[in-house]
């Protein structure tokens, strides 16, 4: 069973944690609220599935200083800034930085809950695709350097003569080489194997 999404929730002022957890949880969504950014991260929460719903401005780590430092550790987990003394450098230094949006309070609660549903829709998509790209990563990984060699060049669409020609092989030999990487890669066809080198390749879309 794949683990529930959560909306981590990172406000250092206690009424507003109060006030916006309930809305969500009000609408069955999975909450889970912190009063600093070094509480999120010493609770590991980034590599669940989720998303984060982050105030802008508290002490020792702002909400910016957070987001800065997820993506340089390579986190993806959509951000949904709430603010109430935003500016308009500040929402264009979140948004450049990958943030979803950048809310101003007060905001209506309709308006965070649509964000936020966009946002647990965009993460679930997301590792999905990360899913498909670990897979396919692992199905190439099984070639031999001489299956991944053939498998470049069925790829760029030479025949079995001209890969025979280039790789100083036989033609049946080519033959056996291009069964052994359908059968490894799980491939029902020439689309298959070009769809995981994509994958691999993060070209690949769902």
């Amino acid at each position: 069973m794949s683990e529930l999404s959560t909306v981590f929730l990172v406000d250092d002022d206690p009424a507003v944690r109060d006030a916006v957890g309930l809305l969500l949880r009000a609408s069955g969504l999975a909450v889970e609220a912190f009063p600093s950014a070094a509480d999120f991260l010493a609770a590991d929460a980034v590599r669940r599935p989720g998303c984060l719903v982050l105030d802008v401005r508290m002490p020792q780590m702002s909400g910016l200083d957070l987001q800065k430092k997820l993506c340089a550790e390579g986190h993806r987990m959509p951000i949904i800034f709430m603010t109430g003394h935003g500016d308009v450098p500040m929402a264009i230094r979140a948004m450049k930085a990958g943030a979803l949006d950048f809310i101003e309070k007060p905001f209506p609660g309709e308006l965070l809950l649509t964000r936020v549903r966009e946002a647990l829709a965009l993460d679930t998509q997301d590792r999905c695709r990360q899913a498909q790209r670990d897979a396919a990563a692992a199905r190439l990984a099984r070639l031999s350097p001489r299956e991944r060699e053939v498998l470049e060049r069925v790829a760029n669409g030479q025949y079995n003569k001209t890969i025979a020609a280039e790789l100083d092989i036989s033609i049946s030999t080519v033959e056996i080489h291009r069964r052994r990487v359908m059968e490894k890669l799980e491939a029902s066809s020439i689309a298959d194997l070009i769809r995981t080198l994509a994958l691999v390749d993060g070209e690949e879309t769902l």
